[in-house]
């Protein structure tokens, strides 16, 4: 039997007061000092009258699991919504709090750890924001189809090699009432929002924030929702033209105007079947190394940084060494937290959920934690749908980021800061591969 779906719409500012830290920068405690733009959180609520579910976009930089089960327990206790059936997604901001675990080496020995305080407020603030959208339905009408904005518009594309994989894709739902007034859009892209940088102690949403306000000005009254794609090695390091809050205007403008553009020529309907699956995954982790090989790799890599920095090298190529440094130290990080004892607290998001939303013939795929663009595009290829597109940092984080096999061989501080291993993102893709088969 046909039904009329229903949707709701909720939004809430999530900042944090002054003095709580921005994350992103290993080795740069930033304090905040104030707001720049705020940080949102917004939801969108969804009943086909015999499956609901909410989806939850938010300005954070990481949101642990532990965090995200606590949420989605105590939303559905309120709401009747299955808690799997809700995801709970991070725009990854570097001018934001985190609200998860940290393994770098400044943090070990600083023992840093999320506001308490902040974490607190912030996962009441999300409880209340999935009751408001449930609360208050209205009969819509959605539609969901992709745009393009990529590195020929100098917006971003793969920080370990200007030239390698890249994922343009502007994926765009739409929701409207049945009067055709906009009720909510989100918009998932695959970029790192690292426009800002460990100089900057002012809260932002980087460039997602400036895709809302373009929204918002050409659609106002409409929620949005932002979610990040596999953008693991996906950033403006080669791209920007600095570090500035007018690239990351000028980049979130680019990327708003095609989504409104894609917004503005989409069909809408209002009969869309939902569903949702999830699958809880064992991945394998990297055999860490012992501890003289760990130092003595950091040391020579820390001494490779401060000779380039001794040169007139251009910022990008110092910076790039100081990442090389920083991945060495974060596996001799692991290595200590190792022989201490302590290397469990880093495995408190795993295993790993892997979540299907259906959306009509639209398929959703959330993963935790930060994924390499080429993971996303293999499940792309490979799911046995027309629409499908992957977000990452959805319901929790990973010990480390989800490298390819390649990209481990090479190094570099993406797979020198994680647990993983080639394998694990494969069992990641085969899990996410099978699930979007079972709903087929």
């Amino acid at each position: 039997m046909s039904h009329t779906l229903q949707a709701g719409t909720a939004i809430v500012d999530v900042s944090p007061p002054p003095g709580v830290s921005l994350a992103g920068y290993p080795h740069h405690p930033r304090p905040n000092k104030g707001i720049h733009d705020p940080l949102y959180a917004s939801c969108l609520y969804l009943d086909d009258g015999s499956t609901r579910l909410a989806i939850v976009g938010m300005d954070i930089i990481m949101h642990s699991k532990r965090y995200a089960r606590e949420v989605r327990s105590r939303a559905s206790e309120q709401t009747g919504i299955p808690a799997e059936n809700i995801a709970i997604c991070c725009s990854h901001s570097h001018s934001a709090p985190r609200a998860s675990l940290n393994f770098t080496m400044d943090a070990l020995e600083r023992g840093q750890d999320p506001d308490t305080e902040y974490v607190k407020s912030l996962n009441g603030r999300l409880v209340d924001l999935i009751v408001e959208a449930a609360s208050k339905p209205f009969a819509a009408k959605l539609g969901i189809e992709k745009g393009f904005c990529g590195r020929e518009q100098g917006v971003g594309g793969n920080r370990r090699d200007p030239m390698g994989i890249a994922d343009p894709e502007v994926w765009t739902i739409g929701v409207q009432d049945l009067e055709g007034n906009w009720k909510a859009a989100l918009v998932k892209y695959a970029l790192h929002p690292t426009f800002l940088h460990s100089d900057n102690f002012h809260v932002s949403a980087d460039y997602p924030g400036s895709i809302r306000k373009h929204l918002e000005g050409s659609k106002p009254g409409m929620v949005f929702l932002f979610a990040q794609g596999t953008s693991g090695n996906q950033s403006p390091r080669y791209f920007r033209s600095g570090k500035v809050f007018s690239e990351a205007e000028r980049v979130g403008t680019a990327i708003g105007k095609e989504a409104d553009r894609v917004l503005n020529s989409m069909a809408l309907s209002t009969e869309v079947p939902l569903l949702v699956k999830s699958r809880q995954v064992e991945i394998t982790l990297r055999e860490l190394p012992d501890r003289e090989t760990a130092e003595a790799n950091a040391e020579q890599l820390k001494r490779q940084w401060e000779e380039i920095k001794a040169t007139d090298a251009v910022e990008r190529d110092i910076w790039n060494a100081e990442l090389r440094f920083l991945g060495a130290e974060d596996t001799l990080a692991m290595v200590i937290l190792k022989e201490q004892g302590r290397l469990n607290i880093l495995k408190e998001d795993l295993p790993v959920e892997v979540q299907v939303i259906g959306i009509g013939e639209t398929r959703i795929v959330g993963i935790q934690g930060e994924i390499f663009v080429e993971y996303g595009l293999t499940i792309q290829y490979r799911a046995p749908f027309v629409k499908s597109f992957v977000i990452e940092l959805a319901n929790g984080v990973l010990p480390g980021y989800a490298a390819t096999a390649r990209a481990y061989s090479a190094g570099g501080y993406e797979t020198g800061a994680s647990m993983l291993c080639g394998k694990s993102g494969e069992q990641l893709v085969d899990a996410a591969v099978e699930l979007l088969k079972e709903t087929k």
